[in-house]
């Protein structure tokens, strides 16, 4: 049987005090990063770089914790639905790679076609050749009424994404 002395119990009410505090410390500490990764930053921007004298009007890619918003992309130039949408994926899988992640991490994808008829299959043919890994992201295809960015734009899509 241990010793009950009143030394006995000191040494281990200090040992006790020092793991609850310690515990609070570590807390706060976890609690303080939490709150900054929660922060709205330009994913892309390199840490410690100046910010713009004048802020652009969109970002390609926003972070918010570990999620990625990767802004629209479309192609101004002429060409096929299959030329586009390789563009298109292109562009936003080097803005996830630059970003930290990977089509592989995307979640949700959105598709904006000029003409949802005419475009899907070819659309659909570019797109399935992607590596998104196990499990596709889920995916909205819809056609626009007003038309896309540009005259010669056939195909737009954006992405949530993690990382």
């Amino acid at each position: 049987m241990k010793n009950q002395s009143r030394r006995y119990l000191l040494m281990n009410a200090a040992k006790a005090t020092a793991v609850v505090v310690g515990s609070a410390v570590f807390a706060k500490q976890a609690s303080a990063q939490a709150e900054r990764a929660l922060e709205k930053r330009d994913a892309k921007a390199k840490p410690g770089a100046p910010k713009p004298a004048k802020p652009p009007i969109y970002t390609d890619v926003v972070a918010y914790g570990n999620l990625l918003f990767v802004a629209g992309k479309s192609q101004h130039e002429e060409g096929t639905i299959g030329e586009h949408t390789k563009f298109v994926l292109d562009t936003m899988e080097k803005n996830l790679i630059a970003s930290g992640s990977s089509l592989k991490k995307v979640l949700k994808v959105n598709v904006y076609l000029k003409d949802m008829e005419s475009d899907i299959a070819g659309m659909n043919s570019v797109y399935s050749q992607r590596d998104w890994g196990d499990i596709p992201p889920a995916r909205t295809t819809t056609s626009t009424a007003g038309g896309l960015p540009g005259p010669a734009a056939l195909v737009m899509m954006d992405c949530i994404a993690y990382v």
